[in-house]
C-alpha cells in the first residue's frame, strides 16, 4: 500500500522543471558584492586547472558515523528478493532506478569500510543486476520495465515493472548505469558471483540505445519517452545533472552518439557570477554533484572549460562557495541561514502554498527543484544537508563544518537512524499546516523521510572525499574514459593513461 502523500510529491528532476518552477514563483537571480571566499585568479599564461591530488583520509568520528548510517539505508531498504531501492523511506514507495544506481555504488564502499563482507555485497549486486537484466522490455505501456535498453524512472518494488505512467528516463537510466559500472569495476574476482555480475553489467551497459534517444532532435538526447504519447518535448542541453548522459552515450560500446552531441550539450551553457563566484551556472547544487559521483574531473577539461582556465571540479567548488555566501547574505531573510547552514537544492519541503509567518507572506513548496544561481533562484527557506555534504570533495572543511552545525542544531529531529533526514526549514513553524514531515513547535519543520537520490550522492561523495574510491574505479572503465575523450577532455589522468 502506497501513501497518497508519497504519490503527490514528484521526484523527477530536470533543468526544465527547475527553471519553470523558478519562473512561476517570480524569483530571479540575486547578485551580491560580498565575498566570503574569493575565486582564485588564473595565473597569466597558464590555465587554472584543479590539479589531481591524492585524497587525504580524514578519520573523523562524525564522518565515520554519517557514512555508515547512510550506507545502511541502502543495505536495509533494498528489496531482498530483487535488489531494488525505494525512492524514499519510511513512507511506502515505488523504486527509483536512479536510487538503485546509487545503491549499487554504495556496495563497494560498504565492503571497503567493513560494513558488509565482500561475499554478501557481491551476492546482493549479482541479484540486482541479473534481475534488471531479465526484466521485460518493449513498447507496451504495461508489463515492461523499459525499452531500447532504457528503464522507466520508477518501477514497482515487487515485480519491477513500470510504475503507473512514469516516463522512460534517459538521465535516470544513466544514473543507474553509473552504479552498474562502479560494481563492474570493483568486483573483479573469480568467484561465481563476481564473474556473473560482471557479465550482467556488460549486458546492461551495452544494450542502452543512446542513438535511439536522439530520434526527435538529433544530435541532442531526449529527456525520455512515453508509450502513450511518444517523445518528451525537451532534450538535455545546457549544464545540469545530465552530463553523465552524454559521457555514457559518447562512450557506448554498441550504440554511441556522434561527437557533435557534446557541442549540443554545451551550446546553452551560462557562464556568470553569483554571490562572488564566477562559474558555469546551474542553480540546484545537485547538478554540480551527480555526474561527479562517477567522473573524476580533477585536472581534465573540455574545450569550454579550457577556454576559461578551470575544470568542472573547480566549477563545482565555486558553485558550493556561492551557495554558502548566498546563505550568509540571505536575501530572502529566511531563518537559520548562515555560514554553516547552506545548501539550496532539490529536496522535500513542508507544504505547497502561501502562508503568513511573522507578518510576512511566504510561499513554500513540498518536493521541488530548489536552487540558487544566476540562472534562477527558487528558495523557500528549506535546506537539504546533502547539498553541503555532497560538496565535501570540493570545499572540504567548509562542507564538513556545515554538516556538523546542522546536526548540532537539528539534533534527533534532523539526524536519525540513517543519518540526515532529507531536509528542514526553521522558518516554517505552522503546526498542522504541513503536508509532509513534521513541525516541531517553536523550532520549525523537519522531513521524516530519507530519499535515495539524496542519500546516494552524500554517501559517494563522502567516500570520494576520504579515499577517492569511486573515482579510482571509474577511471579504469572503458566506457567512461572513451566518452570523456570523445567529448574532447584532455589533461591530468586522461593524458597519463
Amino acid at each position: 500500500m502506497r501513501s497518497a502523500g508519497a504519490l503527490a510529491r514528484p521526484r523527477a528532476r530536470s533543468v526544465l522543471v527547475a527553471v519553470l518552477a523558478a519562473l512561476s514563483c517570480g524569483c530571479g537571480p540575486a547578485q551580491s558584492a560580498h565575498r566570503n571566499v574569493p575565486p582564485r585568479p588564473p595565473v597569466a599564461g597558464r590555465p587554472e586547472i584543479h590539479r589531481e591530488r591524492p585524497a587525504v583520509p580524514r578519520e573523523d568520528r562524525f564522518l565515520d558515523d554519517l557514512e555508515q548510517r547512510t550506507f545502511q539505508w541502502f543495505w536495509d531498504t533494498a528489496n531482498p528478493s530483487n535488489g531494488l531501492i525505494p525512492d524514499r523511506w519510511p513512507t511506502p514507495s515505488f523504486s527509483s532506478i536512479a536510487a538503485t544506481g546509487f545503491g549499487l555504488t554504495a556496495y563497494p564502499i560498504g565492503v571497503e569500510r567493513g560494513y558488509v563482507t565482500r561475499t554478501d555485497a557481491a551476492a546482493r549486486t549479482r541479484l540486482t543486476l541479473e534481475f534488471l537484466r531479465d526484466l521485460p522490455q518493449g513498447p507496451a505501456a504495461t508489463g515492461v520495465a523499459g525499452y531500447h535498453g532504457f528503464f522507466y524512472h520508477f518501477l514497482d518494488m515487487g515485480p519491477g515493472l513500470r510504475f503507473q505512467n512514469t516516463e522512460l528516463s534517459t538521465v535516470d537510466t544513466a544514473l543507474l548505469m553509473g552504479g552498474v559500472i562502479t560494481c563492474r569495476e570493483y568486483f573483479d574476482g573469480s568467484t561465481p558471483d563476481e564473474v556473473a555480475l560482471r557479465a550482467a553489467a556488460d549486458t546492461l551497459v551495452a544494450r542502452v540505445e543512446w542513438d535511439w534517444a536522439q530520434t526527435p532532435h538529433p544530435p541532442a538526447i531526449s529527456h525520455g519517452w512515453l508509450p502513450e504519447s511518444g517523445w518528451l518535448p525537451n532534450d538535455w542541453r545546457g549544464y545540469n545533472e545530465a552530463m553523465i548522459v552524454y559521457v555514457l552515450a559518447l562512450g557506448s560500446p554498441t550504440h554511441p552518439v556522434g561527437v557533435d552531441a557534446w557541442a549540443q550539450w554545451t551550446a546553452p551553457y551560462v557562464w556568470s557570477t553569483f554571490h562572488g563566484q564566477e562559474f558555469l551556472q546551474f542553480a540546484p547544487l545537485f547538478g554540480h554533484q551527480f555526474t561527479h559521483v562517477w567522473v573524476d574531473f580533477r585536472g581534465i577539461a573540455d574545450a569550454f572549460m579550457r577556454a576559461r582556465g578551470i575544470d568542472y571540479f573547480e566549477n563545482s567548488r565555486r558553485a558550493a562557495l556561492s551557495q554558502q555566501q548566498f546563505a550568509i547574505d540571505n536575501p530572502g531573510t529566511w531563518k537559520g541561514y548562515s555560514k554553516n547552514v547552506w545548501g539550496v537544492t532539490a529536496c522535500d519541503g513542508p507544504a505547497d502554498g502561501t502562508f503568513t509567518i511573522d507578518g510576512q507572506s511566504r510561499r513554500f513548496m513540498t518536493y521541488a527543484g530548489r536552487g540558487a544561481g544566476a540562472d534562477f533562484v527558487q528558495d523557500d527557506g528549506t535546506i537539504a544537508p546533502y547539498g553541503a555534504g555532497a560538496a565535501l570533495p570540493f570545499v572540504g572543511d567548509v562542507a564538513l563544518d556545515a554538516l556538523r552545525e546542522m546536526k548540532r542544531r537539528g539534533g534527533d529531529d534532523l539526524y536519525g537512524r540513517y543519518g540526515f533526514f532529507d531536509a528542514f526549514n526553521v522558518t516554517f513553524t505552522l503546526v498542522g499546516r504541513n503536508t509532509a514531515g513534521k513541525v516541531v513547535p517553536g523550532v520549525g519543520w523537519f522531513d521524516t523521510d530519507y530519499l535515495g537520490i539524496d542519500q546516494g550522492p552524500l554517501l559517494a561523495m563522502i567516500e570520494n572525499h576520504r579515499s577517492g574510491l569511486v573515482w579510482r574505479l571509474t577511471r579504469g572503465n572503458d566506457v567512461i574514459v572513451r566518452g570523456l575523450v570523445r567529448a574532447g577532455f584532455t589533461g591530468g589522468w586522461i593524458d597519463r593513461r
